[in-house]
């Protein structure tokens, strides 16, 4: 009998955790910049607002590519018109497949049509339609991958991709302006950043959501054709404009957010004051002791007994805390704490309860 009071202690323990906000808090939050649009606030306003010192300056047409899979024996396509340096029928079903170290096209019925080198581009009138993904501008990359498989690649105009990010990335019946500014947000981050030396960006939420044509709008095209070829810039270069849903009020510090980031000019806390509509301005968990041993799992040594917040940033966002055990503690950084618990985002408390 002895032996099952503690159990029966830890069966009663119950962690709350309350916070504010969802994703990484740096740059632009999407439900502030749908506050200050339906406050009246332009989009270059908004701009200015998220990414502080900076200036809204065109940039040059680009082709960006972006990676639609990656590890499939084959790829089918239809609407090419020519592929492989062949004429082809747009409403007919093609098919690349791995060749060695090259690609092969082949028709619907199986025929091999030939090789196509190291690579296969097939173009089209508007559009290329790769099966299971969607319909696409630009053309069609099939690259063979290093570690077997192939990599589907679209190939699209800088225009063109933006089209194709903002309708997933801030819903279509948004304020133009808020939209606008999404646009122009996506534009500067994709030419910012770039993944590989085979293709620039996902098409995921490891870069931008891109949903090609098939995702498109006329109302989210209508903002990406306002600000056609604006891009924000800070110090001359293109800035790498994060963005993110819910700030919770004040958006944080790069290095604060993304823990151990060089600081950034433009990626400063700003207050956020008109995101309180977001269902996740406020929000609370509540877990179990063996619920929060379970997902902490080795940062915590024995048995759970607090976590100690040992930093915060410029907004209340964890930097790093202390995870304290029974038989010792371990230091993590909030994204890592975030991360294990499935949390919105690192502002967070928590509160002990029971035992």
């Amino acid at each position: 009998c002895l032996l099952a009071a503690p159990v029966a202690a830890r069966s009663d323990v119950t962690w709350e955790v309350e916070g504010a906000g969802w994703g990484h808090g740096i740059g632009m939050s999407q439900w502030g910049a749908l506050g200050y649009a339906k406050h009246g606030k332009g989009w270059e306003g908004i701009l200015h607002h998220y990414y502080r010192h900076t200036k809204i300056r065109r940039a040059n047409g680009n082709k960006i590519r972006v990676l639609l899979q990656s590890g499939e024996a084959s790829v089918d396509f239809t609407e090419a018109s020519r592929a492989c340096g062949k004429d082809l029928n747009p409403s007919g079903t093609y098919t690349a497949v791995r060749d060695g170290s090259g690609v092969h096209l082949r028709s619907a019925d199986g025929d091999d049509l030939g090789a196509c080198g190291g690579s296969l581009t097939a173009t089209g009138g508007g559009s290329i339609r790769v099966a299971g993904k969607g319909a696409y501008r630009g053309t069609l990359l099939v690259v063979p991958r290093e570690a077997g498989g192939l990599y589907a690649i679209n190939s699209v105009s800088l225009e063109g991709y933006v089209k194709g990010v903002v309708p997933n990335e801030m819903p279509s019946d948004w304020p133009l302006d808020a939209l606008r500014a999404q646009a122009v947000a996506a534009r500067s981050y994709g030419l910012a950043t770039r993944v590989t030396g085979v293709f620039d960006q996902f098409d995921d939420t490891r870069s931008q959501v891109y949903g090609g044509l098939s995702s498109e709008t006329s109302a989210t095209n209508e903002a990406v054709s306002d600000t056609a070829g604006k891009v924000v810039k800070s110090g001359g270069r293109i800035a790498t404009t994060f963005y993110f849903s819910t700030s919770g009020g004040r958006t944080e510090n790069i290095e604060h957010g993304f823990v151990g980031s060089d600081p950034k000019p433009y990626l400063k806390s700003v207050k956020d004051p008109f995101e309180e509509a977001s269902p996740y301005h406020r929000w609370k968990e509540t877990f179990s002791q063996a619920e929060m041993e379970a997902k902490l799992g080795s940062l915590v040594e024995g048995s759970l007994q607090s976590i100690d917040v040992t930093q915060r940033g410029k907004s209340p966002r964890i930097v790093q805390a202390r995870i304290v055990g029974s038989d010792g503690s371990t230091e993590v950084s909030g994204p890592t704490l975030q991360s294990r618990l499935g949390l919105r985002s690192t502002w967070a408390f928590f509160n002990k309860t029971g035992g």
